[in-house]
């Protein structure tokens, strides 16, 4: 739980509460195994379009660009940003 702690005049910062069950927490995954820390500190996320291939290359960064807009979701963040000339 973590609760705003005013330290000085207009600051406000958040403090966790119970550092001890914080700390604690640290302690037990300190004694996991290394292959463990990795098994559960990374997950797999399915990228639509980028996963369904095994691979791909592109002449150009511009070819890979294009590509990238039209085909991948907005949501990714690969899209091209459009610029306005005045």
């Amino acid at each position: 739980m973590y609760v705003l702690v005013h330290s000085q005049p207009n600051v406000i910062s958040l403090e966790c509460s119970s550092m001890d069950d914080f700390r604690e927490q640290c302690r037990r995954q300190l004694k996991r195994s290394i292959a463990n820390r990795f098994r559960y500190g990374f997950f797999r996320n399915y990228k639509p379009v980028l996963d369904d291939a095994p691979s791909r290359s592109f002449d150009t960064m511009q070819e890979y660009r294009e590509w990238a807009d039209k085909n991948l979701p907005r949501y990714l963040g690969f899209k091209l940003v459009k610029r306005e000339i005045k």
